[in-house]
């Protein structure tokens, strides 16, 4: 009855537009005043307080800030011509370079829609000049930019892993392994496309160029050492790899590549902490979300169902798989982890489903999300960003949901692919 009265509601105030806190705060309030009447109102306050009071949850704003530095900043630069002097001379070289700089710099933001922001507007006239179709291009450059939700530092990970206790650097080590499958798919595709086209191929620079490149973008690439380096050699935890990333980002914009003043660093502070107060809003309600489904018992509930069905953990994930899907058509990404995860997690466990697994699996649909119309959030960043209608970005999407499409099916089927890197660095 609860389940039904919380999805009921919310479908109600999402459809007429009301704020993702607002959309899980009201059906929460509602629901404990009528079905836990009893419990007392300072639990709901500590609940919400307790929701963000987390160690593991620092490591958030740290990431946003130092994302946004990078995004505004020329690191995103240094890195695509980097990776262009590198391959960008082959067949269809400026869509791998799109790939590749993309999955580049998510490894040191892990957000997809700061990489939209920060390389669309470098390779889509690049794309453009050397004759790919606008289409392909906005499509290639929102769906690359997912990577960065896979390998880490992801954002989405780290709150996954904060959600049901599961081991961050486990899911990163998973999260690198899924990330370098999607993009390298992406990138076959890109070459069939490529070989089909009449794409012009640039001139091979020379070893002179490209020793520049490398020397240019060599401030960049210590970011990836800060923090991926710290974390698996035992450093650092992972919350003071994202402060340590802000620091050396800061270093680098203001000191290094001079590119950032004062005057613009305040802009890019203020606009990290409206991003991180959102999160962090919703993550406090979602928490509070949680405490009641926990209440309800709706695991215990869902998990029955499904053993009088004689449903295993095949259709188990098949069934995740397409109520992710349809969620994130509607659905922010943050929302879907604090509402579907605490529901559905128990239940894989107990299914004997790896907690690493599970995860890589909502991340990757998380990933889809974002690029899926109505309401898939990347969409609208690269048409704000590139100043293309959002309709001319859908339609170049659609092949990259179907390859993404094929990917998850694949890493859920193949639990080993989402396991093999932290059973190597995690032991």
């Amino acid at each position: 009855m609860i389940t039904l009265l919380l999805g009921i509601l919310a479908a109600f105030l999402l459809a007429f537009g009301f704020e993702m806190f607002l959309v899980l705060g009201i059906p929460s309030l509602i629901a404990k005043e009528i079905f836990f009447a009893n419990l007392p109102d300072v639990v709901v306050v500590q609940k919400l307080v307790g929701g963000v009071n987390h160690t593991t949850l620092l490591a958030i704003p740290f990431f946003i800030f130092a994302a946004e530095i990078m995004a505004r900043g020329s690191i995103a630069r240094h890195l695509t011509d980097l990776v262009k002097a590198m391959i960008g001379h082959r067949l269809g070289g400026m869509g791998h370079t799109t790939v590749a700089s993309c999955m580049a710099f998510g490894s040191i933001s892990g957000s997809a829609p700061a990489t939209v922001a920060a390389l669309g507007r470098i390779v889509y006239p690049e794309l453009g000049r050397l004759g790919y179709r606008d289409r392909f291009s906005l499509g290639l450059i929102v769906a690359s930019a997912e990577t960065a939700l896979l390998i880490p530092p992801s954002i989405t990970l780290i709150i996954y892993g904060w959600v049901t206790g599961t081991s961050i650097g486990a899911l990163f080590a998973g999260g690198l392994a899924v990330g370098i499958v999607l993009g390298v798919t992406f990138m076959i595709y890109v070459h069939w496309i490529s070989a089909r086209s009449a794409i012009v191929r640039t001139p091979r620079p020379s070893w002179a160029e490209r020793m520049a490149a490398f020397r240019a973008a060599g401030w960049a690439l210590g970011l990836p050492v800060i923090i991926l380096g710290g974390i698996y050699g035992g450093v650092v935890t992972a919350t003071e790899a994202a402060a340590a990333s802000v620091l050396y980002a800061l270093l680098v914009e203001c000191f290094v590549y001079r590119e950032m003043g004062m005057r613009r660093l305040a802009a890019v502070a203020e606009e990290s902490a409206i991003t991180t107060g959102v999160v962090f809003i919703l993550l406090a309600v979602g928490s509070l979300l949680s405490y009641l489904i926990t209440l309800a018992r709706v695991p215990d509930e869902i998990l029955a169902l499904l053993r009088s069905a004689d449903v295993g953990p095949i259709l188990f994930l098949l069934i995740v798989n397409v109520v992710f899907f349809v969620a994130g058509m509607f659905v922010d990404p943050n929302s879907q982890l604090l509402v579907l995860v605490p529901t559905l997690f128990p239940v894989a466990v107990a299914l004997g489903i790896d907690p690493v697994h599970f995860g890589l699996i909502v991340c990757l649909n998380i990933c889809i999300g974002m690029i899926t119309p109505p309401f898939g959030l990347d969409l609208f960043v690269a048409s704000s960003t590139l100043g293309k209608p959002i309709l001319t970005v859908v339609a170049g999407v659609w092949p990259f949901v179907a390859i993404n499409l094929a990917v998850l099916m694949l890493i859920t089927y193949v639990p080993d692919i989402s396991l093999v890197l932290p059973r190597l660095f995690m032991g």
